[in-house]
C-alpha cells in the first residue's frame, strides 16, 4: 500500500497494490503494520457503511471531545467526492480542506485524523461509502459545520442548490459562528 501526504498534515491518501487478472483483481485494503509504520497506532473499533444516490451530500461532521473519530473511509461502489476540513483552533491550515475522489475504479482510502470535519458528494448514480472509525459513535457528541459555506470554498461537484440534504445537514453553523472544540497540538 502506498500512503500519500496531502496539503494538510495529518491527512493522507492511501493507495492498494492491485493485482489483477482474468478472474478479477485482489487487494489488502488494511494493514495495522503498515498503518502503524506510515500513520501511527489508530484502535478501529467500528465499521459504517451507507449507500446514496446523485446529488447526495452528507457532512460536515465530527463527534465532540471526549468522543473524537478519527476515520479511515473509502467507496466501495461508485464514486464520491470526499472532504476533510481542518477545524483546530490554531492550526496553520484552520478552515482549510482535502478533497479527494474516492471510487470502486481507483480504490483510494482517505484516512482523516482528529480534528476535522468531514463529508462527501455523490458523483456517480449510487455509491456504497464504507468508514472505520477509532471510536464508537455517540449522537450526544455530533457536531457539524455548514457545507455551502463560502469561506470554506469546497467544489463539491455537484450544484449545491440542488443537492440531496439531511434535514440536520442545512442547520450547521458557518465556519465564522463555529466555536470549535479541537486545539492544534504541533
Amino acid at each position: 500500500m502506498t500512503f500519500l501526504t496531502t496539503p494538510i498534515k495529518g491527512i493522507f491518501i492511501l493507495e492498494p497494490r492491485l493485482f489483477r487478472d482474468e478472474r478479477g483483481y485482489f487487494m489488502e485494503t488494511f494493514s495495522q503494520r503498515e498503518f502503524d509504520e506510515h500513520i501511527g497506532p489508530v484502535r478501529f473499533v467500528q465499521d459504517n457503511e451507507s449507500q446514496s444516490t446523485h446529488g447526495v451530500i452528507r457532512g460536515l461532521h465530527f463527534q465532540r471531545p471526549p468522543f473524537t473519530q478519527a476515520k479511515l473511509v473509502r467507496c466501495t461502489h461508485g464514486r464520491v467526492l470526499d472532504v476533510a476540513v481542518d477545524i483546530r483552533v490554531g492550526s496553520p491550515t484552520f478552515g482549510q480542506h482535502v478533497a479527494v475522489e474516492l471510487s470502486d475504479d481507483n480504490c483510494r482510502q482517505l484516512f482523516i485524523p482528529h480534528g476535522f470535519a468531514h463529508g462527501f458528494s455523490v458523483l456517480s448514480e449510487t455509491a456504497v461509502f464504507q468508514y472505520k472509525c477509532d471510536n464508537f459513535y455517540h449522537p450526544e457528541a455530533e457536531g457539524g459545520l455548514q457545507l455551502c459555506d463560502s469561506a470554506l470554498a469546497i467544489d463539491w461537484q455537484v450544484p449545491v442548490a440542488e443537492a440531496i440534504l439531511s434535514p440536520k445537514d442545512r442547520l450547521h453553523p458557518l465556519l465564522r459562528d463555529f466555536e470549535s472544540p479541537f486545539t492544534y497540538i504541533s
